[in-house]
């Protein structure tokens, strides 16, 4: 006998992480689209703007009082800064047992919610029905930095290079193709909510200068750490796998990875481990797909662990990092 579908309505499906959530979610054993809630795409079919969803949902107009009506098992806060707060407190009132997942910043820095980076936090996870998914860039950053928080000698300084996907779906000069072409567009270089993020939650300050590039998806994240102690970069190499073996959506490599190569990929790849002469200046580069490991699948990840179910259960198999996955 098959198990019962768990429920999960998505709000802010429009955008292009709600666009990746309905195929993952499309794709899980388990979960079934119960509502994809857009103001702009109100009466389409679902399966009219995604080819892995094949029912019969058309995508609905709802305001926080209606979305708690739904009744869901789990819902998915695919929006803005600044706008989760009015569902988060509809579905307090009406089902307060409702797994949330926002995927925004308004929770980030709540101590009351459960802050979802799987490879770094999943053994903190205490059954909490209030999950914050980490930022793009926080989470590049997060898993480059962590291996030798220990060895820190200061602020990690972060160049960080996002494909224009990041700036979602609202028109603006960091998304504008015309604009970017042949261009990388720097802003927001101190104080960026994703530099803020990463101080509170490595326990360390974190000096972060995020810039845009033409290309549609992907993060090209540059670390700069200066150690107490020097190193060889063997020895650092092999920390990194040790730190993360086991993990499948992990690859630590030689080279440093390519942005191409992670687009439409589920994992983060981190490699170019270079060790400046004195040995306590240490580079490292990692990607990764922002609309997938850095907005989507890690929800995937967090909504797997509050349910009880394999971690990786609908994320396709076939887009998994190996350690063993040579270029």
């Amino acid at each position: 006998m098959s198990k019962a579908p768990v429920s999960l309505g998505i709000v802010g499906a429009r955008g292009h992480t709600g666009s990746e959530l309905i195929r993952l979610v499309a794709a899980h054993p388990r979960f079934e689209l119960a509502f994809v809630s857009s103001r702009e795409l109100d009466g389409q079919r679902v399966a009219g703007h995604s080819d892995a969803y094949t029912g019969d949902l058309c995508f609905e107009n709802l305001d926080a009082d209606a979305v708690a009506a739904k009744g869901a098992d789990a819902v998915v806060l695919a929006l803005p800064n600044g706008k989760a707060a009015p569902y988060v407190a509809a579905l307090d009132a009406a089902k307060p047992d409702t797994v949330i997942v926002d995927l925004s910043a308004d929770h980030r820095f709540d101590e009351h919610w459960y802050y979802g980076l799987p490879e770094l936090t999943r053994a903190r996870y205490e059954g909490s029905k209030r999950i914050s998914n980490p930022g793009c860039y926080a989470t590049a950053m997060e898993l480059a930095i962590a291996p030798v928080l220990d060895r820190l000698a200061g602020p990690p300084q972060c160049f960080g290079v996002s494909g224009y996907s990041g700036a979602g779906t609202t028109p603006s000069d960091k998304n504008n193709v015309e604009l970017l072409r042949d261009n990388l567009m720097p802003y927001a270089l101190a104080e960026h909510m994703h530099e803020r993020e990463v101080s509170r939650h490595l326990g360390v300050p974190v000096e972060f200068m995020p810039h845009v590039a033409p290309h549609f998806r992907g993060i090209t994240m540059t670390v700069n750490l200066w150690l107490q102690q020097p190193v060889k970069v063997e020895d650092v190499r092999a920390l990194y796998r040790d730190r993360y073996a086991g993990e499948p959506l992990l690859r630590v490599g030689d080279d440093a990875p390519w942005v191409s190569r992670i687009a439409g990929r589920h994992g983060v790849e981190i490699g170019g481990f270079t060790v400046a002469p004195g040995g306590k200046r240490l580079v490292v580069v990692s990607t990764l797909d922002n609309l997938l490991k850095g907005a989507a699948t890690q929800a995937m990840q967090n909504l797997n662990l509050a349910f009880g179910f394999d971690e990786l259960a609908g994320i396709p198999a076939d887009a998994f990092l190996s350690q063993e996955d040579g270029r």
